[in-house]
């Protein structure tokens, strides 16, 4: 069974950095495009950014040129940094995959998500 795990949410303030990761494991044949989103409190979940197989990247304007994704494909994993961090930016972060496994078929996974506090 495949599982998507993230982790490096914590409190942060305004104008700092946080590094996210997100981690599958299980059987995994091939990932294909991955993506982090945001949810904040009352809040409809957000597209944050994407990174396809071939790493072409796309962004939310709101994070245009603060937060940039990458992934390593050895490790099955996808990473968030995020610089100069914003208030606004507070939210709970998802991050969701595209993966194939046992059944040959393309499967979107979802993690739990990690909380972001931007505060001073």
């Amino acid at each position: 069974q495949v599982q998507v795990v993230e982790s490096g949410g914590g409190l942060v303030q305004p104008g700092g950095s946080l590094r996210l990761s997100c981690t599958a494991s299980g059987i995994i044949f091939s990932i294909g495009s991955t993506g982090w989103y945001r949810q904040a409190p009352g809040k409809q979940r957000e597209l944050v950014a994407t990174i396809t197989s071939s790493r072409d990247t796309s962004y939310a304007d709101s994070v245009r040129g603060r937060f940039t994704i990458s992934r390593d494909n050895a490790k099955n994993a996808v990473y968030l940094q995020m610089n100069t961090l914003k208030p606004e930016d507070t939210a709970v972060y998802y991050c969701n995959a595209y993966i194939k496994s046992t059944g040959g078929r393309w499967q979107e996974y979802w993690g739990q998500g990690t909380q972001v506090t931007v505060s001073s």
